[in-house]
């Protein structure tokens, strides 16, 4: 099997007779990169000066003066703007999920360079004013006529009444929150990507010869950064694909594509790649494929063991390498590494653990609890179900002697809201029963007790062991997390937010994040998510979850935007989303010889 990138590092390395000094090789993540960098090395007997590898977010941001804002500050912003605009006096916490779902709305439109001013005008007036849209494309012309047609501006009801009066200030406070993010050198990712674009000029740009590799559906500011560097001579493309999903069936006719090959193929039109044709004729090759169902996705996992002693082509240890697990439901992680036999020695993963998933996420919850619900200020006592459920965790088992002691007396002594001076037994108890009060100290209280909770892993011995190098992980990002929150409420940014406003932040914060795992890409089993797969090949696949809902996952994105002006003005929908994921799956398939595909009964 010769794989797509190894296939690049050779054409690459021939066409510039191995002198990268001026050249940046851009791939969709950062991931291939290390891959390519071993072919590449393959092709010399020499030492060579390697190019330079980004990602195409890298490529943008090192092209900014503005810097990438951290999600709550930009929530925060927005919330400030919203405000000022309509006047309402919605709380924060009623706030903060819509405005992450406008953020993404406002980055949209942005990565895809639609014209706001028309998109965020007076409904009424878009309307009258659509006949003289020309930059929009007939189809596109379509969908904002099947919009009005089904909106229906002139029979207003209440509740089109409130979506019109709020699209009619989208406009300002677009405009207003771009302006107030600017002022403080910061932006949203849409944001920094069109300031590139608008601003680009291409002979300052630090490189000779851009390398793009194994991109499939581009947004129009990547679309038109491809586009000013290939018209300057300072661009190559090479695209991966098959003609399975590229060329038309000879019954068909246009406009007739595959699912899969429908960016791939506006692409190669605009963007000639630089390997032939002949390259891209590998998925008609004899594949071994099986379909195995399962009657639970934990059974799915429990099936690597089978797999891994069944597959002949899995006898040795360098065999791994070209191993991938593939896992379209991404919460099955843990099951299936715990899954994995010992005898594999080397396995690496390449996407995030859960944060909820491990004890430092119930330990913040315990203490949330005991200092929100589970304490009276009226009466200054504790509930008994907070306190034991802090005291039979193992974190305050391992801090402090005489937890489970104590847990034991007030079951036996029937103390259901025991006052904090009987439950501080020792300095860690005294630190863990010392009432809070407001925002501010409730997060330094959790600092606190989380530098606690550090002690436990720097006598850590077994460093080998994976789950302590992961636990140790989140305890930083958890650490990190709320240490970001004290620093916004110290600044004023979280200034009036209530306390149980606060828990709930912290409690979708925590939720949300990820773990990454670090670990030497090139050797041992793989096991990823889909995404990761982007531009990798293995001789040997399972995916798991093969479910219609886990690829691509069910539902589209929530958004204030509908669906016929997304498409009018060029933005994502979820046709897009379809044939991306599409073509992630029969490319990754498409150069494979062993495939096992698990879905459930």
């Amino acid at each position: 099997m010769e794989t797509f990138l190894k296939q690049v590092a050779h054409d690459l390395y021939n066409k510039t007779e191995g002198n990268f000094t001026k050249v940046a090789i851009v791939f969709p993540n950062k991931r291939a990169s290390l891959f390519f960098n071993e072919y590449l090395a393959q092709e010399s007997d020499r030492p060579i000066w390697s190019p330079t590898y980004v990602s195409i977010s890298e490529l943008f941001r090192q092209s900014s003066d503005l810097s990438i804002a951290d999600p709550i500050k930009l929530v925060c912003d927005l919330y400030k703007v919203f405000q000022k605009a309509t006047g309402n006096k919605e709380t924060l916490d009623d706030f903060y999920f819509w405005g992450e779902m406008l953020i993404a709305d406002f980055d949209d439109a942005d990565k895809n360079m639609a014209d706001t001013h028309a998109l965020f005008s007076n409904l009424k007036d878009l309307n009258e004013l659509m006949d003289n849209y020309d930059f929009l494309e007939e189809g596109q012309k379509e969908a904002l006529s099947q919009f009005f047609h089904n909106f229906s501006i002139n029979q207003v009801t209440e509740l089109k009444q409130r979506f019109i009066s709020m699209w009619n200030v989208l406009g300002d406070i677009y405009t207003e929150y771009k302006a107030l993010l600017e002022s403080q050198s910061i932006a949203y990712e849409g944001m920094l990507y069109r300031q590139v674009i608008e601003q680009l000029d291409v002979e300052a740009l630090p490189y000779n010869k851009y390398i793009f590799v194994g991109f499939n559906v581009l947004n129009k500011v990547e679309h038109t950064l491809f586009k000013k560097l290939n018209e300057a001579g300072k661009a190559m493309f090479y695209w991966d694909y098959d003609v399975f999903y590229t060329r038309l069936p000879l019954e068909q006719k246009p406009p007739y594509t595959h699912e899969a090959g429908e960016f791939i193929l506006r692409n190669l039109k605009l963007f000639p790649n630089q390997l032939p044709e002949t390259s891209f004729d590998v998925l008609r090759k004899p594949k071994n494929v099986r379909f195995i169902s399962a009657s639970t996705e934990n059974a799915q996992a429990r099936y690597l063991p089978q797999w891994i002693r069944g597959n002949e082509e899995l006898r040795t240890p360098s065999s791994f390498k070209d191993t991938a697990v593939v896992l379209c439901n991404e919460s099955l992680l843990l099951p299936v590494l715990h899954s994995i036999p010992a005898d594999v020695k080397n396995v690496n993963i390449t996407m995030g653990f859960p944060l909820a998933q491990t004890p430092v996420y119930s330990f913040i919850n315990a203490l949330v609890e005991l200092q929100t619900t589970g304490y009276h200020t009226g009466t200054g006592r504790y509930i008994y179900e907070t306190v034991i459920t802090l005291l039979k965790h193992p974190y305050t088992r391992q801090l402090s002697p005489n937890a489970e002691t104590l847990e034991k007396q007030l079951t036996r002594d029937n103390r259901f809201y025991p006052l904090p001076s009987e439950l501080k037994q020792d300095a860690f108890l005294e630190q863990v029963f010392t009432p809070q009060n407001g925002i501010a100290a409730l997060c330094s209280y959790l600092t606190e007790l989380l530098r606690e909770v550090a002690v436990l892993y720097r006598q850590e011995k077994d460093v080998e062991d994976i789950f302590n190098q992961l636990y140790r992980e989140s305890l930083f990002k958890s650490y990190t997390l709320v240490n970001r929150l004290l620093s916004l409420i110290e600044t004023g940014e979280l200034s009036g937010v209530r306390t149980d406003t606060l828990k709930r932040l912290l409690n979708r914060l925590l939720t949300s994040a990820n773990i990454p795992f670090h670990g030497e890409p090139a050797i041992g089993m793989q096991v990823m998510g889909v995404l990761e797969t982007r531009n990798l090949d293995f001789r040997n696949l399972i995916m798991l979850s093969l479910n219609e809902g886990q690829l691509p996952k069910a539902g589209g994105d929530s958004s204030f935007i509908p669906y016929n002006l997304r498409k009018a003005f060029g933005m994502t929908t979820i046709e897009h989303k379809n044939a991306v994921y599409a073509y992630y799956f029969y490319r990754l398939i498409q150069r494979a010889e062993n495939v096992t595909l698990l879905y459930n009964i």
